[in-house]
């Protein structure tokens, strides 16, 4: 496992970490190629350098995030902010649906928008796949 992210889940109570851990293994499983790093405090990972997935403890859950979520047309996530993000909350590892998580992953991979080049760009998205 990632030291850092290791760390980072450490740090979570008993019930967050089994949520952490969980998404951190399948995400690896789910996406070999990609870079995985701690960004702006959370475990996040890239392909070519763009954010696509990642997760991060807020107050009363670990929210799974999707940088390009919202292009993947799923009901279960929830648009996340004003650009393309899509999140999904859990509370209990029961609730990662495998299934749901591989499906989203794939599309992941797929739909990509360049949050990369979004400064470059002046906060304009550009669709990569």
């Amino acid at each position: 496992m990632n030291q850092d992210i290791e760390a980072y889940n450490n740090l979570q109570s008993d019930t967050d970490k089994e949520i952490c851990n969980a998404l951190y293994h399948f995400i690896n499983e789910n996406l070999p190629d990609a870079e995985s790093k701690i960004w702006h405090a959370h475990p996040v990972w890239f392909l070519d350098g763009n954010p696509i997935v990642g997760y991060s403890k807020l107050k009363k859950d670990v929210r799974l995030l999707f940088w390009s979520g919202q292009s993947f047309d799923e009901e279960k996530l929830v648009n996340e902010g004003s650009f393309k993000a899509a999140e999904m909350h859990y509370t209990a590892i029961d609730q990662i649906n495998q299934e749901d998580l591989k499906r989203w992953l794939e599309k992941a991979k797929n739909i990509q928008w360049d949050y990369k080049n979004i400064v470059k760009r002046k906060g304009i998205l550009i669709r990569l796949k």
